[in-house]
């Protein structure tokens, strides 16, 4: 029967009735003589509402910690701020329970309590000057792990006398336990100085399922924060990486790509003295070539095994080694580095205690990458020694074809002048004979412009240069080529075009190339268009044909010395791959770009610019 009172719901005609009831018991008083059995069935009334109001009070503090545990468990959910939780947790405990305010007290590593939460009545937060809660409390529900419920802690035996219970005139008292993982890491606190027998056990359960909250809260915040600076760590540690790359990077120089290198790790690992040593001789020793915190004589190379004789076996195993030399007082990590299975250098750092797991990982890291710079600064070198020598090596050869060709070029002529004794056949060979010597001669000045233009040796020479005088000598020098395969030259020259600032010749040597291209790679009765305009403060040239054309992949390949595309017309006219290249390579002097612009069956486009000379007027 007492159960079904709980869930029935008050009308307005209870209230009603009851009002009623005590106003005929206040006329009942006043009446003589008085019904008692009237009187104690009017008073069963008023004790079956009140029973009934205690009822439905009952089931809405119940309702109410259900919602609130449900806006607690939302908000833990929606939120991994630990302050937020907290506090929205407190000011559900304090609005249900009555209380007067409400503590989150956590242990700290070293025993000690912080407050985490402290809020008020009126869901403020308290300042903490007003941090005076029962430290006795506190103490017991960690020591002990059960919750602790006090109707009167004044009076109550277990805490009566205690100097915060007394000063503090506290009176009903709770608190709860906070576990992670079975283990107290806190409490859940909460009290009313003001009046006495204000929680029930129902209460505490409460308080009990919203302290569960607020551990878990608690749990998720701290792995949350601790994720967060493990990335942030991490973040950090790219970051750092980033930087190092770039300045290991930015040198060619191996020393300086090295020693750069060096000193990062040592101060990433905190070592006082830093070597990196190279595997050399027959015994084998490893000699110190480059050093950090320590001043030696280059004149005689320091061999690190004599120092740290588990080098040698570290550099063969290729395993990093660190260990502490009691003996001698310090902490050594040795730091063999392979590149596909080919031993680089071995880097040795040295600090007066032990060093730590992380430190070695990322001077791991720093010098696996510094070798990555350092073997590409070495392929580098040695690319540059080859190319020096391939350059020095076509200047030699260059220089010395001159004269012997010279000399039959000569000698031909001579032969020549006496045509009318030889016989036809002679005649032909000879002209043959000049005409590969002439080949030659074109062969062996393209690979001397090459030489120079590699080696830095190539200079222009720029004067004041007209386009009309360009153009009049390109027509002059091919027009018997064009003519000869039945071409038709056209010229589109913008009149009044000002002078240029540029090296004739090689202004020459450029548009004469473009010219050749355009009629030999053009079948029979084609067109060649030679254009000149002004662009700015350029005079822009360009030289168009309607032949062969080429491909995106043709196009892509021009400029590569010595390539010559693989069709059969392309390979049936003379040349040796190396004009374009050249070309290329003036108009990039010229402070220009070659535009090509080409198809196949269409024909081809080539385009660049001169600069004016700055005093036209």
């Amino acid at each position: 029967m007492a159960e079904e009172t709980v869930i029935v719901r008050l009308r307005d005609n209870d209230i009603l009735q009851v009002k009623q009831t005590v106003d005929l018991l206040r006329t009942q008083i006043y009446a003589k003589p008085i019904d008692t059995a009237f009187l104690e069935n009017q008073l069963a009334k008023i004790g079956d509402f009140v029973a009934r109001a205690e009822a439905e009070h009952r089931q809405s503090r119940r309702e109410g910690r259900f919602e609130s545990l449900y806006n607690v468990t939302r908000t833990i959910g929606e939120s991994l701020d630990l302050q937020t939780v907290l506090d929205h947790v407190m000011d559900s405990v304090i609005q249900l329970s009555g209380a007067e305010r409400g503590f989150l007290v956590l242990r700290d590593d070293d025993g000690g309590v912080r407050v985490a939460a402290a809020r008020g009545i009126d869901q403020q937060t308290l300042t903490s000057d007003k941090f005076a809660f029962s430290r006795t409390v506190i103490n017991r529900v960690i020591d002990e792990g059960m919750p602790i419920l006090t109707t009167n802690a004044s009076e109550d035996p277990r805490f009566a006398g205690q100097q915060s219970i007394m000063t503090q005139a506290l009176r009903s008292i709770m608190a709860s336990p906070l576990r992670v993982r079975g283990h107290v890491i806190g409490v859940a606190y909460v009290d009313n100085r003001a009046h006495s027998g204000l929680f029930a056990q129902d209460d505490l359960v409460a308080l009990e399922t919203f302290s569960v909250q607020a551990a878990i809260a608690i749990e998720n915040a701290r792995l949350f924060a601790a994720t967060d600076q493990e990335l942030q760590r991490r973040v950090e540690e790219l970051t750092q990486l980033r930087r190092i790359d770039q300045q290991i990077s930015e040198t060619l120089d191996p020393r300086k790509t090295m020693l750069t290198a060096l000193d990062w790790v040592c101060r990433l690992a905190g070592a006082e003295v830093g070597h990196v040593g190279q595997l050399v001789g027959d015994p084998p020793s490893v000699q110190a070539v480059y050093h950090y915190g320590i001043s030696t004589n280059e004149t005689q190379p320091l061999q690190l095994e004599t120092f740290y004789p588990e080098v040698i076996d570290a550099a063969y195993r290729g395993e990093t080694v660190s260990m502490t030399n009691e003996a001698r007082g310090y902490a050594v990590l040795i730091i063999p580095i392979r590149r596909e299975e080919r031993l680089i250098c071995v880097v040795v750092l040295r600090r007066a205690d032990e060093f730590a797991p992380e430190a070695r990982e990322l001077v791991e890291r720093v010098i696996t990458r510094a070798a990555v710079a350092i073997e590409n600064a070495q392929l580098y070198e040695r690319v540059r020694e080859a190319d020096k020598a391939k350059s020095e090596f076509v200047g030699i050869v260059a220089h010395d074809l001159k004269v012997p060709m010279t000399s039959i070029y000569g000698y031909s002529d001579l032969l020549l002048m006496d045509r009318a004794n030889l016989a036809p056949h002679h005649v032909d060979f000879l002209g043959r004979i000049k005409d590969t010597v002439r080949r030659m001669e074109n062969l062996v000045a393209d690979l001397a412009d090459i030489s120079r233009i590699e080696s830095g040796h190539f200079y222009m020479d720029p004067t004041r240069v007209p386009v009309d005088k360009v153009i009049q000598e390109i027509r002059d020098a091919t027009m018997t080529q064009i003519n000869s395969r039945h071409h038709t030259l056209m010229e589109h020259i913008a009149p009044n075009l000002p002078d240029m600032h540029t090296d004739y010749y090689r202004l020459i040597q450029v548009l004469t190339n473009l010219v050749s291209n355009a009629y030999k790679y053009t079948p029979e009765n084609g067109t060649i268009t030679i254009s000149a305009r002004q662009q700015d403060d350029r005079v822009e040239f360009s030289v168009r044909d309607t032949g062969i054309g080429m491909t995106r992949e043709q196009i892509a390949m021009l400029g590569v010395k010595f390539w010559r595309a693989e069709d059969d017309f392309t390979r049936s006219q003379p040349g040796t791959g190396l004009g374009f290249a050249i070309t290329k390579s003036l108009v990039e002097l010229m402070g220009s770009f070659i535009k090509i612009d080409s198809a196949p069956g269409v024909g081809s486009s080539f385009s660049f610019s001169v600069a004016i000379a700055e005093d036209n007027s």
